[in-house]
């Protein structure tokens, strides 16, 4: 009777240990490989995103599909830091701003996101200066497997215009659910 509560015991024990092994696997896998999350360290992408919020950044959006320009990333800094922009070049993209207004390979583009931001400026300048990608890049086309990003707060933002483009490998997700502030909870354009 005793040898038998004494197996059922080391059976249970058992049992737990290989639950536990399994739990904290699921927990990398979910961590290291699909999802991670980040706090938004700053003020470059106010007023989409503000400094303290949590997001969750999803790893394996750009294993299975394309980077999209508009989309907010997350990439490894060359400060050995990661930072979270918004792709506003793709490869292929010629780009230029003048008068505070975007051109895509020649074309106007709209960035709807940035309009509340651009109807707070008091002291009559632009969000964004005039530039070309060959200003700040030396190149006049965006090359394969690199992006050009900015934050959405232009006149704070350490992005493409200072670090230069970014490169596909150093993308780390993409970022588009904040989980905190719970106020602040749901997705993002």
């Amino acid at each position: 009777m005793e040898e038998e509560k004494l197996k059922k015991e080391k059976s249970d024990l058992w049992e737990w240990i290989k639950a536990l092994i399994i739990a904290f696997l699921l927990a990398a896998l979910i961590r290291f490989v699909l999802f991670t999350p980040i706090v938004v360290d700053g003020e470059s992408m106010m007023p989409t995103l503000e400094s303290g919020e949590r997001m969750i950044v999803n790893k394996l959006n750009y294993k299975v599909g394309d980077i999209q320009r508009f989309d907010i990333v997350v990439f490894h800094a060359p400060e050995k830091k990661d930072y979270i922009k918004r792709v506003i070049g793709v490869p292929g993209d010629t780009l230029e701003y003048k008068n505070d207004q975007l051109y895509i390979n020649d074309k106007k583009v709209n960035e709807t996101y940035l309009q509340d931001y651009k109807n707070q400026i008091v002291d009559g300048g632009t969000l964004t200066e005039d530039f070309s990608l060959l200003d700040y890049t030396g190149k006049k086309i965006i090359p394969k497997g690199y992006y050009f990003v900015m934050g959405d707060n232009r006149r704070n933002s350490k992005d493409s215009r200072h670090i230069g483009l970014v490169s596909k490998e150093k993308i780390v997700g993409k970022a588009s659910v904040v989980f905190w502030p719970i106020e602040n909870f749901g997705t993002i354009d």
